[in-house]
């Protein structure tokens, strides 16, 4: 039997998914982060498309994007997108988990870039982190702290597992219920 890969499944599913993004309200409140994106993958060619189609109605036309390229496989010139180029560059002095934004009419946005492997809740937490307004977090501490987050939820949960394999306790609402060394009686 024979079997046909199509390699361009991934790209087409991605020009389909609408963009995983949390961004601030309008507000007069500047803070350090404009919002987060959850990209699907790390293909900054697959994935710029659609987060420039996201924000082309609430922050106008995407024209640059910068990235650090310690997060990136590959960092393509140009992006071709409906008609158009979005051109790409890369700064080793940028936040690693931090993507920016410019437009020549509105100006520039500074997104949280969560990894694509990241846990559901673990996203949900930074998305809504990042989308506060006037927030003085950069995504460099936010990442921080959800991976302090990340690391004492997988201790309690080891430690519930523990204490299930090894038996647990019943819990009773009146205390311990033990029997006295005599059994109970005077």
């Amino acid at each position: 039997m024979t079997s046909t890969i199509d390699r361009t499944a991934p790209r087409e599913l991605a020009a389909e998914l609408p963009a995983r993004l949390s961004l601030t309200p309008k507000t007069t409140l500047a803070g350090q982060l404009d919002g987060a994106w959850w990209p699907r993958s790390r293909d900054l060619e697959d994935e710029l498309p659609g987060l420039a189609a996201a924000l082309d109605e609430p922050w106008g036309r995407i024209t640059r994007v910068t990235v650090n390229p310690t997060r990136w496989r590959v960092i393509p010139h140009t992006v071709p997108m409906a008609g158009r180029v979005m051109h790409v560059g890369w700064f080793t002095e940028q936040d690693p988990d931090k993507l920016i934004l410019l437009s020549h009419t509105v100006g520039r946005w500074d997104l949280l870039v969560i990894p694509p492997e990241t846990d559901p809740a673990a996203a949900a937490r930074l998305m809504a982190a990042a989308a506060i307004p006037g927030s003085v977090l950069t995504a460099g501490v936010l990442m921080a702290n959800e991976a302090a987050i990340g690391r004492g939820v997988r201790d309690a949960r080891r430690r519930i597992a523990t204490w299930e394999s090894e038996g647990g306790a019943c819990m009773s609402p009146f205390g311990n219920l033990t029997m006295p060394a005599n059994g109970g009686r005077r």
